[in-house]
């Protein structure tokens, strides 16, 4: 069983080799973290609890556009959505400067399924339905890529195209499984468990 630490790491691997786009824009939507939280905050009158989203450099930028958003919204329905369109921007744009992303605009597109499930995930306090769920899929991909390079390598001595064909499964195959076993060495509860394995054989690396 992996540790749940080194999974998330391998996870975060895979999401770097082919996702790493689509999570960063997670919080340029309309149902990404920021904007639910940022709009509670003028129903309470306290910017504080947004300002989380943001790095130290950015928050007086929050706050003053939080303080004239709260001014303006008052001047009646159109000036309020402007206003609140405004601060909305302001948080994004400056939490997308703090993950050094570009800021493309708030978007209405839905966030993927599994942004969705993670979100649900700390909501509900547990992490097991999750793990279960990327698991699989991570045995999916990894099956698929091996079987295409089994498949590839049946003519691969005997037609050069075919040759060609199962190099670039091979290597597409063997980069993906070496991505993965990276990030599980050098998550920290996969380094602990090989410490604590080099002690009691009285070995060192």
């Amino acid at each position: 069983m992996i540790p749940r630490g080194a999974f998330c790491a391998a996870i975060s691997a895979i999401l770097l080799m082919g996702a790493f786009d689509t999570v960063f824009a997670h919080c340029d939507t309309m149902n990404g973290p920021p904007i639910p939280e940022a709009m509670q905050d003028f129903e309470k009158g306290d910017v504080t609890p947004v300002l989380k989203w943001v790095k130290s450099e950015y928050e007086a930028e929050v706050r003053a556009a939080f303080t004239q958003a709260v001014l303006v919204r008052t001047k009646g329905p159109e000036a309020k959505a402007l206003a609140d369109r405004y601060f909305l921007e302001t948080v994004v744009r400056l939490h997308r400067a703090g993950e050094g992303a570009p800021y493309t605009g708030i978007k209405d597109t839905p966030p993927e399924k599994i942004v969705v499930l993670a979100d649900e995930a700390l909501a509900k306090g547990y992490v097991e339905e999750l793990v279960q769920k990327m698991q699989s899929h991570l045995a999916a991909a990894m099956q698929e890529k091996f079987i295409k390079a089994m498949q590839a390598g049946q003519e691969k001595d005997k037609i050069v195209e075919a040759g060609r064909e199962f190099v670039e499964a091979y290597v597409l195959y063997m980069h993906y499984i070496e991505g993965v076993h990276a990030a599980i060495m050098s998550a920290p509860d996969h380094r602990v468990g090989e410490e604590e394995q080099a002690e009691n054989t009285g070995h060192g690396h």
